[in-house]
């Protein structure tokens, strides 16, 4: 799943708009429209979006011995 899909889907679980959190991260819904089009995202964007969301976010890499990197 990539992540405009995973943040549309966080956006629903969260009952926010797309518009609303465009407001909470201090930038337009043209703006964030065309970010989840591009669909290009840091990790600060991403933790930052997930904030605005009351949500964490956690990127790690899990190998079959359960070690996480």
């Amino acid at each position: 799943m990539d992540i405009p899909t995973k943040i549309r889907l966080s956006e629903t679980y969260a009952k926010v708009s797309e518009s609303e959190l465009a407001r909470r991260l201090g930038t337009t819904p043209q703006n964030l429209g065309q970010r989840m089009r591009v669909g290009k995202f840091s990790s600060q964007d991403l933790e930052n979006i997930a904030r605005a969301l009351g949500a964490e976010f956690v990127c790690l890499f899990r190998f079959p011995d359960g070690t996480e990197i």
